[in-house]
């Protein structure tokens, strides 16, 4: 059976001849209203080891439990709520995650998440209420990668 977030009414998936993405470092994936940054065990460890520091001090610094979960907490800041690792600071004009090379899978996948996949109409608001001026633009992500991330997306 076809997978229901990705198919057309013809049974094709709307996105099977790709998608543009090229990431901006925007950071309004990474801000906007609560939410939640999903990690497992072994992300933490990734992410202590990339910070320097043992990953007791890790959950106790920038982890916070929702629902039984595991989230990376946020800020408030005039953008709304960041990411704790969201670093608007060090490069003007960009918003740049300090933890880049270990992020989270969330993270990772953006913004090939299955809800965004849904249908043309989901990438195209989200596109434009997130905003993420790197969708539609870019490189050409074949179907076949976008699978790959679309089922890596924590649910």
């Amino acid at each position: 059976m076809t997978d229901p977030t990705a198919a057309s009414s013809a049974g094709r998936a709307w996105y099977a001849d790709g998608l543009h993405f090229q990431c901006t470092q925007c950071g309004n994936c990474c801000t906007g209203p609560p939410g939640t940054v999903w990690f497992t065990n072994e992300e933490a460890g990734r992410i202590a080891e990339t910070l320097g520091i043992d990953t007791a001090e890790f959950y106790a610094r920038y982890a916070r439990k929702v629902d039984g979960r595991w989230s990376l907490t946020e800020r408030k800041t005039t953008h709304g709520y960041d990411c704790i690792f969201l670093d608007r600071a060090s490069a003007p004009g960009k918003a740049l995650c300090s933890i880049y090379q270990a992020r989270p899978a969330q993270c990772r996948t953006w913004p090939f998440w299955p809800e965004n996949l849904r249908s043309r109409n989901s990438w195209e608001t989200v596109k434009r209420v997130t905003p993420c001026p790197g969708m539609n633009t870019g490189n050409l992500v074949p179907i076949e990668q976008i699978g790959i991330l679309r089922d890596a997306t924590p649910r």
